[in-house]
């Protein structure tokens, strides 16, 4: 597996802790964080640093849906998605969205990476 992907898995993994568990933050999965690569810090890091303008924005290309309607696993994979797409200059946006399409099918379902597909396409 390519060292970015599995960066953005484990990403996907702590930051779905932090959304699902309301008490759990960054200081709580320290000890996790020590475990990963930088780019896993990075992007768990990132995403929570600009967690308002980084869900502002996903809002603003939902059409006839809310935030609030998308599943945790796909919001997560969202937010790393646009948080690399606003603030990481070395990726590319097709590969952004490359690989939130393929993590989005892996941690959920086929429907999940066509949904993500669709609103990461809005950011081209």
């Amino acid at each position: 597996m390519k060292e970015r992907t599995f960066a953005r898995e484990k990403a996907i993994q702590a930051l779905y802790q932090i959304d699902i568990n309301k008490d759990v933050s960054i200081d709580h999965i320290s000890e996790t964080l020590e475990d990963l690569n930088d780019y896993s810090k990075k992007l768990i890091t990132g995403v929570l640093e600009h967690l308002s303008e980084i869900d502002q924005a996903i809002s603003d290309k939902l059409e006839k849906w809310s935030f609030n309607r998308i599943a945790t696993v796909e919001k997560t994979v969202l937010r790393i998605a646009v948080y690399e797409m606003l603030y990481v200059d070395d990726v590319p946006r097709e590969v952004t969205i490359n690989e939130a399409v393929e993590l989005a099918k892996r941690f959920n379902e086929d429907q999940s990476g066509k949904f993500i597909n669709g609103v990461l396409s809005k950011f081209m």
